[in-house]
């Protein structure tokens, strides 16, 4: 299983909603400190921000309220509005590599194909991408100097994003990469022991995703498990979803630069900042839910156009834990129950096997959960007859529960 990497602080929980005045202060003077010790730093490269507010056409207060929405998206109060505009200006001093594995490219698609200019389409053109395959002009040899390069000169300071899982079976050689033909195996433990932190990008190299489907071929993981089997200890988030979100990669990015180290995370590695709720949580069709009102099947088209709750046609929003009804994709245009079909769980650990088949009730299934114990979905299927005073009494429970096991954790944690 992930393991996953909390960060110390005063205030013990982990509940975002929780957090005090007093916690929120020592946050506070935690990112004054490491965002003076980056602009001691020299630029990793001579892009500034003013360069690329201008070529974008964005004055400096379009950049202030698009720093205002990521700070809201982090879960943190205004008086970090200045401090997220602040990482973002001393991005320049981050570099980052990132390197595709088991992988078909559509996070890094998903990522740079931003209609408009946001915070997290700037932040690419600030950060130092110093290796990126898809991206980059260099190819071949050219490529992979630039990339040994990168992590000689940068030698646990880099950002590593991996896209894609761990292939392991055959000694890794189901994926060489480079003209040498070195291994993903070799690629990962390479640039992990060299890195300051890792990011696990996407459901695939989070989880090990559809390649980790059974039978698994070639034994593919996600990157967390497979450094905890080579005993490389570098720290690592998981931001899983196919694709994943470009806010939440951003997100991430930015806190690393703010605060020095990665968000808090859930017991399956993911931000809490991001993955805290479930999807049925910030659902728009959750009042339909509420009031027993379902598109009854895929012929259903009055429940369809209506709008209703995509329960009993297979939505998985009360098993999987997102922000994608929040952030949304396609520069905040939809999500996929916006636009009619019901969550799939692609954010789940175990997904594609054991979210599927996708488009039956939940009923009958039993699924992992982040706080660490099954939920009978025949539970909730319960509440789907319609039993609205039941829907609400399963959703307390369900937060009393995740609180109690957390509560366990944190008493083992200290034991």
């Amino acid at each position: 299983m992930t393991t996953a990497h909390r960060h110390a602080g005063p205030d013990p929980t982990h509940d975002l909603e929780a957090r005090t005045q007093e916690h929120y202060e020592w946050l506070a003077a935690e990112a004054d400190k490491n965002l003076d010790r980056l602009e001691a730093q020299d630029p990793v490269h001579d892009v500034t921000l003013d360069d690329v507010l201008k070529r974008r056409g964005l004055s400096r207060r379009d950049f202030l309220k698009m720093s205002a929405v990521m700070t809201a998206t982090l879960g943190l109060p205004p008086m970090f509005d200045l401090r997220v505009a602040r990482a973002q200006e001393v991005a320049t001093r981050l570099p980052v590599i990132w390197q595709e594995l088991q992988s078909c490219s559509g996070n890094s698609m998903a990522l740079i194909r931003n209609a408009n200019p946001g915070t997290d389409e700037l932040l690419l053109d600030l950060i130092s991408l110093e290796y990126a395959e898809i991206l980059m002009a260099p190819s071949g040899q050219a490529a992979e100097d630039v990339l040994a390069d990168a992590i000689e000169r940068y030698d646990g300071q880099y950002i590593a994003v991996f896209e894609g899982s761990v292939p392991v079976a055959e000694d890794g050689g189901y994926l060489t990469i480079g003209p040498t033909g070195e291994t993903g195996v070799h690629k990962v433990e390479h640039i992990s022991k060299h890195a300051a932190a890792v990011i696990a990008a996407g459901t695939c190299s989070a989880y090990g995703g559809i390649p980790a489907a059974r039978p698994n071929p070639t034994t593919a993981m996600g990157v967390a498990d497979f450094l905890g089997q080579r005993g490389i200890g570098t720290p690592v988030v998981n931001l899983p979803a196919c694709p994943v979100s470009s806010t939440n990669v951003v997100g991430t990015i930015l806190e690393y630069a703010m605060f020095g180290r990665l968000p808090s995370l859930d017991a399956y590695g993911r931000p809490l900042w991001a993955y805290q709720d479930r999807i049925h949580d910030k659902c728009e069709r959750r009042g339909h839910f509420d009031a027993g009102e379902f598109v009854e099947g895929w012929t259903d088209i009055e429940g369809l156009k209506a709008g209703l709750c995509l329960f009993k046609v297979g939505c998985k929003g009360p098993m999987a834990y997102n922000n994608c009804g929040v952030v949304r994709y396609n520069e905040g245009a939809s999500w996929p129950i916006m636009a009619g079909h019901g969550c799939i769980g692609c954010s789940e650990p175990g997904f594609w096997d054991t979210l599927t088949p996708f488009e039956v009730p939940l009923a009958g299934r039993v699924y992992a959960t982040p706080f660490g114990t099954d939920a009978d979905a025949d539970t909730i299927g319960t509440v789907a007859l319609g039993a609205a005073a039941a829907g609400v009494a399963i959703h307390a429970g369900a937060t009393a529960v995740k609180a109690a096991t957390e509560s366990r954790s944190d008493a083992k944690k200290e034991q």
